[in-house]
């Protein structure tokens, strides 16, 4: 399978097997989509016609390119068939192995944002913070299911993480007790609203936090329009200096920006720039995913403008790397050379086996997605997973589960998506959230550009 394009100037072929991506000429972009159905015979005469008035359209200089591909083909770099395909029966060899698990430390939020997935941070219960009792037994949860695995990752989650500030300190201080102990390496993250941010989580998150996930909708304007505190007022005035300040105090660790647009910006990109201008160079802007009744909801109609945004983004990215201001963006971070692990690509992101939720009361969830929907609670602290056989559906949710992603040019690079956006969106796990999957395919259409072009 190929998949050709052309974007910003560059004719591009994805062989979608192998990995391999050719930057190629209008000609050559021509043959390769002509030749992979047909024969030499049949693409010379096609070629010929589709560019008549071109001089250099000559038997021998055709039967030259199409040498050429042949070549390719030889060597495994274009028209390669499927090596997975035994895979289509795939399953985690383990499915109670565990490397990860997101801790809710609080379901409470100090802000209100409308669109929030998780009910102003309530998940459809009481609100509450996790004892650090819980979160000391979920860690042992985490080192006890984690077999032969030496590096587990832990994020601390909400609702807002900082409204329970000392049992994530303490739970941090515990999980590198586990460290010395049993030879554990945790990997903490945590995702925060900032309104907390203050000089001592800043000096503790650089010490002690690997990541640290900041949360602006960009422009603010966009973001006080969602993210209210609890009286009614935008939160821009307040976050934006702490997250500057915590940024420059970070050093060269790891952090990103985040931010979330909808319908009331579907120019999006003057968000993200935004953003970039104002000091930061790690972001990460993603669609809403909400209720197709919502005022903020996206729709098909609005995915010619999206992917415009898309694009003309990636052209601004070039610009701002010859300009000594570049930044990167989450969902065009990509290794042509390597990419994801062949594991990754065929099991997917690993909720509801390697990947679990901790509620603050124990309860176990497939991912933070999930969380306080009990159809989908797979047990809890004390009794482990109790629900084998849900966990055995999230165990085969893997690529090949999925019949929609067989053609799909795509589906190395996604892995068959969110289980999670597609069980909301289809009643599925393994169902397609289509308006996500256009939205992802021309991310990596342009993803695949901006590498290539970086690499001229």
């Amino acid at each position: 399978m190929v998949h050709t394009y052309s974007l910003n100037g560059f004719d591009i072929a994805l062989d979608v097997y192998s990995g391999a991506v050719h930057l190629c000429d209008p000609v050559s972009l021509a043959a390769i989509q002509l030749y992979e159905n047909g024969n030499r015979e049949q693409t010379a005469r096609q070629l010929m016609a589709e560019f008549p008035d071109n001089p250099e359209m000559t038997v021998e200089a055709i039967s030259e390119l199409l040498d050429i591909l042949d070549g390719l083909k030889a060597q495994g770099k274009l028209y390669t068939d499927d090596p997975y395909s035994h895979s289509r029966a795939f399953l985690r060899q383990d499915p109670g192995l565990v490397k990860a698990l997101c801790l809710h430390v609080a379901h409470a939020c100090n802000l209100a944002c409308s669109y929030c997935f998780a009910g102003q941070g309530h998940y459809r219960g009481e609100a509450a913070l996790m004892p650090f009792e819980v979160g000391e037994k979920a860690l042992e949860f985490l080192v006890e299911h984690s077999g032969n695995r030496r590096n587990l990752e832990v994020d601390f989650f909400g609702g807002e993480p900082l409204l329970n500030w000392e049992v994530v300190k303490a739970l941090v201080a515990y999980g590198r007790e586990l460290e010395r102990k049993t030879g554990k390496v945790f990997r903490f993250t945590l995702t925060t609203n900032g309104m907390l941010l203050d000089d001592e989580v800043t000096d503790f998150c650089n010490r002690e936090i690997y990541n640290v996930v900041l949360s602006l909708d960009g422009r603010p304007h966009v973001h006080d329009h969602y993210r209210k505190d609890r009286k009614g007022r935008g939160s821009y005035e307040t976050v934006v200096p702490k997250f500057q300040r915590f940024v420059q105090r970070r050093g060269g660790k790891e952090y990103y920006i985040r931010g979330t647009y909808t319908r009331k910006n579907l120019d999006f990109l003057k968000d993200i720039l935004h953003m970039a201008d104002l000091g930061f160079d790690r972001l990460s802007m993603e669609p809403v995913v909400t209720g197709p009744d919502s005022p903020d909801a996206l729709s098909k109609e609005d995915l010619p403008g999206l992917f415009s945004q898309y694009e003309e983004l990636a052209r601004e990215m070039l610009a701002r790397d010859k300009q000594g201001k570049g930044f990167k963006f989450y969902h065009y971070m990509l290794d042509l050379e390597h990419g994801p692990c062949i594991h990754k690509r065929l099991a997917g992101c690993g909720s509801g086996t390697e990947y679990l939720a901790v509620t603050p009361s124990g309860d176990l969830y497939p991912c933070h997605q999930f969380v306080g929907d009990k159809d989908f609670r797979l047990g809890n602290l004390d009794q482990g997973v109790t629900r084998n056989s849900l966990q055995a559906d999230f165990a085969c949710n893997t690529l090949y589960a999925h019949p929609a992603c067989d053609g799909c040019w795509a589906k190395f690079y996604c892995a068959g998506g969110c289980a999670a956006n597609a069980y909301h969106a289809t009643g599925a796990i393994n169902g397609t959230y289509n308006f996500g999957c256009e939205l992802f395919k021309k991310r990596m259409e342009c993803a695949i550009m901006l590498a290539a072009a970086r690499e001229e």
